[in-house]
């Protein structure tokens, strides 16, 4: 798929749908990233002045006359809903985004000191309750590998924490890796690749043990 093509009909699209209500449109994830598989997710951000019930019903209906609109995923929002965002999601967002139409910076305050903390501490919190929920009364691998995706934004955060750098691109990521925090990693790899090389317990053992540490020695 060549994304500047689709992103340009993209944002025809939701310009017609909309008009001068849409104040941005990124994208995001493996795409973003260069990354993609042929059956990866297109994350796209799309941020509006405000966001109605009945704006939902419009951005499918716009959407659904692009080409592979069932991979259509990502992130839909008001202005002002973005703006007051959890400042530990927007760690990872901010990073993560690629401007197609208007500057995402424009649309956020500025970063405040402890945001990557912020970010790292939450999701490992996500991580450790879905492991215990999962392997107690889900029992479920799909939710298992998912906590996965949650997992490489975490180790985004730890790494920049210690090296300062924001690692987008997982091959890079990988690189400044060691330990608990590599296996955790290669574990989340091999799920997004579509291998399954653990099973549920050893999975859900894997992402509770190392959660469970980082919140227990939290960086504050």
């Amino acid at each position: 798929m060549d994304m500047t093509k689709w992103m340009a009909a993209y944002e025809a699209a939701m310009l017609v749908a909309f008009g001068d209500r849409v104040r941005y449109i990124g994208l995001q994830g493996s795409r973003g990233r260069g990354e993609a598989g042929p059956d990866s997710d297109i994350d796209v951000v799309l941020i509006l002045d405000e966001l109605t019930p009945a704006d939902l019903e419009t951005y499918r209906a716009a959407a659904a006359a692009l080409p592979e609109w069932d991979k259509l995923c990502g992130f839909v929002s008001g202005a002002a809903e973005l703006a007051a965002w959890d400042r530990g999601e927007l760690f990872q967002f901010r990073r993560d985004t690629t401007d197609y139409y208007g500057c995402l910076s424009d649309l956020l305050s500025p970063e405040e000191p402890g945001n990557a903390r912020r970010a790292l501490h939450t999701a490992a919190c996500g991580i450790y309750h879905l492991c215990c929920h999962n392997g107690l009364h889900g029992r479920d691998l799909a939710a298992a590998e998912g906590a996965c995706k949650g997992a490489v934004f975490a180790l985004q955060a730890r790494a920049y924490l210690e090296t300062g750098t924001f690692y987008r691109r997982h091959r890079d990521l990988g690189k400044a890796l060691t330990g608990a925090d590599l296996a955790v990693f290669r574990a989340a790899e091999a799920v997004r690749q579509g291998e399954h090389p653990l099973d549920l317990d050893a999975l859900t053992a894997l992402l509770l043990e190392w959660s469970g540490d980082l919140i227990r020695r939290r960086e504050d």
